[in-house]
């Protein structure tokens, strides 16, 4: 492996540009097939990329910001001189958060727009429209905002898709283990999405917590009557509710349980616990006739990125980051969320060197990857054998607009791995001075 610093393989890849701008480098401007791999995407100035993001519809409130924080961190790059000579494009279309919508616009990404990748993809019944179809098109699927396994879990069905965040089922034993361990008489309720999201969270809760679980409920996403769901959780003399569902489903949540009288301890899944979009939801669903500053104090759920609010140097760094590049409102856990999964498209960018082809990003990503620093609280998982995302995450507990650890950080994998304090503390690393990836370009 060589290591080839940010500022030289800047330089090296300025000069690349004017050989090629003088008939050099071999590389036609449009990128294609070449004998060194698929270049479709790539110019000697540009990477173009492509994503499909809920800007309207359902799970667009908080959702919609994370591409905001995605083009912020690129336009950062760009500000700097780009990777290896190349500015990063980033094209992003509104599917809606429906699946036939998702379909349509990915074929436009890459059958139209000839996008070098997509990347982030959001949501788990939208992307499972398209994952086999890029796959199928040999399309570079990095870094899905999902924790499905479906992602990750099998390289060799779909060798070209890369999951990002912590999967579910890590998650929901993390939370098993930390009830067993501090609330071994609660008798605990579930409120699932009836999708991988519910499905495979309730899988790593069993694994710990199987005798103490007295009702599961599951929602459909679109149908917003929850009453039916919590009504049945209140009559199980359920004392402590775990829920793996999206946003509006736990103010929905909140606000039925209100209505209802029911009072328990609660506990959500990352993806559907930031307090301050949760209140605004509950604020908004009642009509103004419930306050939602605070309503998750003292709830419970999980963390693997520094979020807003919180003493750290990534987060310092994204601040900056969104008062240069940023658009319009404030600085959000879901543009931070943008921001750190561009820091690690980046990071691959730079680990592959100037001849850059579809090829050659998947293989960096499965050798060195899980070696890269970042914002991540936890190492990834990659390899040639696994996809799957970042391997484990703290339990916190929600204060107002911020929350408190309970644990360190901890680590996992699906299915019966042990879990431990992560070996590597991962956490403690810190980004580089001027904010730019220094991956290793992997030879």
């Amino acid at each position: 492996m060589t290591t080839i610093r940010w500022r030289s393989a800047l330089a090296a890849g300025t000069a690349a540009v004017v050989l090629a701008g003088c008939g050099a480098g071999g590389r036609e401007s449009g990128g294609g097939e070449s004998a060194e791999g698929d270049t479709t995407g790539v110019t000697d100035s540009t990477i173009s990329f492509g994503t499909h993001q809920p800007l309207t519809g359902v799970a667009a409130p908080g959702y919609s910001e994370i591409n905001t924080g995605m083009k912020a961190y690129f336009d950062y790059v760009n500000e700097a001189g780009g990777i290896h000579g190349r500015e990063i494009e980033l094209t992003v279309k509104d599917d809606g958060y429906n699946p036939t919508n998702t379909s349509k616009v990915v074929d436009e990404l890459v059958l139209q727009d000839e996008v070098f990748a997509i990347v982030g993809g959001l949501g788990t019944p939208t992307h499972t429209a398209v994952v086999d179809f890029l796959n199928q098109e040999e399309v570079p699927d990095l870094f899905v905002s999902s924790g499905a396994q479906l992602w990750g879990n099998d390289p060799q069905e779909r060798p070209w898709t890369f999951g990002w965040q912590p999967d579910y089922e890590i998650e929901g034993k993390i939370m098993g283990q930390w009830i067993k361990e501090n609330e071994p008489d609660a008798k605990v309720g579930l409120f699932l999405q009836g999708d991988e999201l519910g499905g495979d969270g309730e899988k790593g809760l069993r694994q710990y917590i199987d005798d103490q679980i007295v009702e599961r409920v599951e929602y459909a996403s679109g149908n917003t009557d929850v009453g039916p769901q919590i009504s049945k959780l209140k009559a199980s003399g359920a004392d402590l509710v775990v829920g793996f569902n999206t946003p509006s489903y736990t103010a929905l949540s909140q606000l039925t349980a209100r209505t209802l009288g029911y009072d328990p301890t609660w506990m959500y899944t990352n993806v559907g616990s930031d307090p301050k979009l949760v209140g605004s939801l509950l604020s908004k669903f009642s009509e103004g006739k419930v306050e939602g500053g605070g309503a998750l104090d003292g709830a419970m759920t999980t963390e693997y990125i520094p979020g807003v609010g919180e003493d750290s140097p990534w987060v310092d760094l994204w601040e900056k980051v969104w008062e240069e590049q940023g658009g319009k409102g404030e600085l959000t856990n879901y543009r931070v969320y943008g921001m750190s999964m561009a820091y690690l498209t980046a990071s691959a960018l730079q680990a592959s060197g100037e001849d850059l082809t579809r090829e050659r990003i998947v293989e960096v990503i499965e050798q060195d990857a899980q070696n890269w620093p970042g914002p991540h609280l936890a190492p990834f998982r990659y390899s040639e054998d696994s996809h799957l995302g970042i391997s484990g995450v703290r339990m916190s507990e929600i204060k107002g607009q911020s929350t408190t650890p309970l644990t360190e950080v901890l680590v996992t994998d699906i299915g019966d791995a042990e879990i431990t304090a992560d070996p590597d503390d991962v956490a403690a690393s810190e980004p580089p001075e001027d904010g730019l990836p220094d991956a290793e370009v992997t030879e």
